[in-house]
């Protein structure tokens, strides 16, 4: 089993009501996963307050539910005290939309994620050295993609995470039913990104141990 923590509902630009959310991804064989919708000043608290109703009324002993967010798009100086925010008003997990090759993300945005210290930058694109080293100082994980697009850069993050001793989990960034993956798909991307069989099993680990962490 693996958690996904990286997926998207209707509330920002995916497709499934968070419920049907949850039941295709316990269909797929998850054993957790982190609703995070896309955010920034205007509906970070419209989306945790959904959210929040749902997390009141979920119960379920074989799968864990974490409400998040996904800072995205914002200027970096805005992520630290957005990130401070979100957790305050009740976000289990904080993300940020790193600096991914397939959109106009602006430069920085990955340095002021790692320097606000969130839980994970999501598809960092072109990471640096430097970027990496300071991922693994203040705990950020790095994402290993498997949405198209994003995941172009999946290679270069594992060889950045290699050097430096980054720590990276693997998420869909699940936007419609069709974008989640079984624990079989997940490695087989994992493997495809150059990590051995053990370094992919390690890294679906290292999302169990962040959804463990983080469940309420």
């Amino acid at each position: 089993m693996f958690a996904d923590l990286h997926t998207h509902s209707l509330l920002s630009d995916g497709d499934l009501l968070p419920s049907e959310l949850i039941r295709r991804a316990e269909r797929k064989g998850l054993r957790g996963i982190a609703i995070t919708d896309h955010v920034d000043e205007t509906n970070l608290n419209t989306v945790l307050e959904s959210l929040s109703h749902l997390s009141k009324t979920f119960s379920k002993e074989d799968f864990t539910l974490l409400i998040g967010v996904e800072l995205t798009h914002l200027d970096p100086e805005r992520i630290e005290p957005l990130t401070k925010e979100a957790r305050l008003k009740g976000a289990d997990l904080v993300i940020v939309h790193g600096e991914t090759i397939v959109e106009p993300v602006k430069e920085g945005t990955n340095l002021a994620a790692l320097k606000a210290g969130v839980d994970i930058l999501a598809h960092p694109g072109l990471i640096s050295m430097e970027e990496a080293t300071l991922a693994r100082e203040k705990g950020v994980y790095l994402e290993i993609s498997g949405r198209k697009g994003h995941s172009l850069c999946n290679g270069h993050v594992v060889k950045m995470a290699s050097l430096t001793g980054a720590r990276l989990v693997f998420n869909t960034d699940s936007h419609c039913p069709s974008d989640l993956f079984t624990e079989e798909e997940a490695m087989k991307a994992l493997m495809g990104s150059g990590l051995s069989r053990e370094e992919a099993l390690e890294t679906l680990k290292n999302g169990l141990t962040l959804l463990g962490k983080k469940s309420r």
